[in-house]
C-alpha cells in the first residue's frame, strides 16, 4: 500500500466490504468480512476520499482553489507564491525546490529556461520492445503509408500492440511530434494486424533517431497566449472522417496539443475545438493573476473564419452543429481574433497528416515570435520548438 495515500485517504460515506486480507485472516472470524472506515487505495471511491481530505486540509491552511482546474491551489504570502498542483496521487509543490523528477519527465532547469524530456523512458521502451538493434527513421509515418481496416492482413498479438500505444501515449506528453502517428495507430487496436505493428514500429524507429528530443521553455518568453488550428480533408480510409490538430503557445513556448478524428464532418469542428482549450486556459491562467484580452487565433482555412465570422446563419452552415456555432459567439464577444495564416507557416499541419521530412522538420523547429502580425500573417523564425538535449 502506498504510505501517502492511505495517510491521505479519507473516511467513505457508503457502507463497503472487503475480505479478509491473504495471511491476515483470523482464526475465529473464517467466514466474516472488514466493514471499511476509510477508503482503500485500490477502491473506486478512494480518489474522491482522497481528494475530499486534502482538498480540507489545504483550504484550512489558507490555500485557494483554483476557479477552473480544482486539483490547482494557491498560497500567497506577501510576493511569494505557492504552487500545489494534484496529478491522482501525486502532488508537486511549486516554489519549494527544482524538480528534476516527475511523473517520469526528466526536468532540466537553468537560467535562460526549462528543458523538459523522457530520455530514460525512451530508451526503456526501445529495449523493451527489443527494436535497440533496428534501423533508425526520420520521420515517424511515411506519406505513402495509409491505414485502413486490413481484414485480409494477418492478425498480430494484441497485447504486445496494446502495450506498445500504450508506452507511446504516455510519452507524447513530450513528444508532440509522434502525436498524430501514434493516435492514428491507436485507432487500429482492436483487431490489429502485421501492417498495423508495422506503422508502430517505425515510431520506435524513429525514436531511436531522436531519442533525446524534449520540450524547451524560455524564461525570457513574454507571456503572450495564441491558437493553431488545422484539419486534413477526409483522412481517415475507413469512414473519410477528418483529423483535426489543435495546439496553443503561451509566449513562444508550446503548453498544449491535440490531434484526434473528428466525430462528425464538420468544417469548423478543429476551430471549435482550440477556441474552447484557449478560453479554458485563459480562465486557468487568470488565477496565477495574467489577464490576456483578444487572443490570436490561427487558422489556415478562410472557409472556417467566414463560417464564424458572418452573422447570417445561410443554408451552407445549417448542418453544423450548434455546439460548434460558440466559435462565432466568442469572435463577436472579442475573446478571441480569427486571423488567416498560409499553409506553410500553420504549425497545426503536423498533427493532422504524415508530413515529407523537410515539411515535418521545420515544423517541429518553429516558433512564433512576440505578437508580431504583419497583413493579417504572423511572423515566424527558425528556432527550437522541441530542442536537442544539450
Amino acid at each position: 500500500m502506498d504510505v501517502k495515500s492511505a495517510f491521505l485517504n479519507g473516511f467513505i460515506e457508503e457502507e463497503v466490504y472487503v475480505r479478509q486480507p491473504p495471511s491476515f485472516e483470523s482464526a475465529r472470524f473464517l467466514d466474516r468480512v472488514y466493514k471499511l472506515r476509510k477508503a482503500l487505495y485500490s477502491l473506486k471511491q478512494a480518489p474522491r476520499a482522497w481528494y475530499a481530505r486534502l482538498k480540507s486540509f489545504l483550504l484550512k491552511f489558507g490555500f485557494v482553489m483554483g476557479s477552473v482546474d480544482k486539483t490547482l491551489f494557491l498560497l500567497s504570502h506577501g510576493g511569494d507564491t505557492l504552487i500545489v498542483q494534484i496529478y491522482v496521487d501525486d502532488i508537486i509543490f511549486g516554489g519549494l525546490s527544482h524538480a528534476l523528477f516527475f511523473l517520469g519527465l526528466q526536468i532540466k532547469q537553468g537560467p535562460e529556461g526549462t528543458f523538459i524530456h523522457q530520455a530514460k523512458y525512451t530508451r526503456d521502451i526501445l529495449k523493451k520492445f527489443e527494436i535497440s538493434d533496428s534501423k533508425p527513421m526520420t520521420t515517424p509515418m511515411s506519406t505513402n503509408m495509409a491505414l485502413d481496416a486490413d481484414e485480409d492482413g494477418e492478425a498480430v498479438d494484441q497485447k504486445e500492440f496494446r502495450g506498445m500505444i500504450g508506452s507511446l501515449l504516455y510519452l507524447t506528453a513530450t513528444r508532440p511530434d509522434i502525436q498524430f502517428a501514434v493516435c492514428l495507430c491507436a485507432r487500429y487496436q482492436a483487431s490489429p494486424r502485421t501492417s498495423d505493428r508495422q506503422a508502430v514500429k517505425r515510431i520506435f524507429r524513429y525514436l531511436k533517431f531522436t531519442p533525446e528530443l524534449g520540450i524547451w521553455y524560455s524564461s525570457g518568453s513574454s507571456l503572450s497566449l495564441r491558437g493553431f488550428s488545422d484539419a486534413d480533408h477526409a483522412g481517415c480510409r475507413i469512414d473519410r472522417k477528418s483529423t483535426s490538430g489543435t495546439c496553443q503557445l503561451l509566449g513562444t513556448s508550446l503548453v498544449s496539443w491535440s490531434s484526434r478524428k473528428q466525430a462528425s464532418v464538420s468544417l469548423v469542428q478543429a476551430a471549435a475545438s482550440c477556441c474552447s482549450q484557449l478560453l479554458w486556459m485563459k480562465a486557468t491562467l487568470s488565477d496565477f493573476g495574467f489577464k490576456f484580452g483578444k487572443i490570436p487565433f490561427l487558422v489556415d482555412s478562410t472557409s472556417a473564419i467566414s463560417v464564424a465570422k458572418n452573422p447570417v446563419l445561410h443554408s451552407r452552415t445549417k448542418h453544423i452543429d450548434v455546439r460548434f456555432h460558440f466559435l462565432r459567439d466568442h469572435y463577436e464577444k472579442g475573446d478571441i481574433d480569427l486571423i488567416h495564416i498560409v499553409f506553410a507557416n500553420q504549425l497545426a499541419d503536423i498533427f493532422t497528416k504524415p508530413l515529407e521530412f523537410d515539411a515535418f522538420t521545420r515544423l517541429r523547429g518553429w516558433r512564433c515570435v512576440d505578437n508580431a502580425l504583419i497583413k493579417g500573417e504572423i511572423e515566424c523564425q527558425w528556432t527550437s520548438l522541441i530542442a536537442l538535449l544539450v
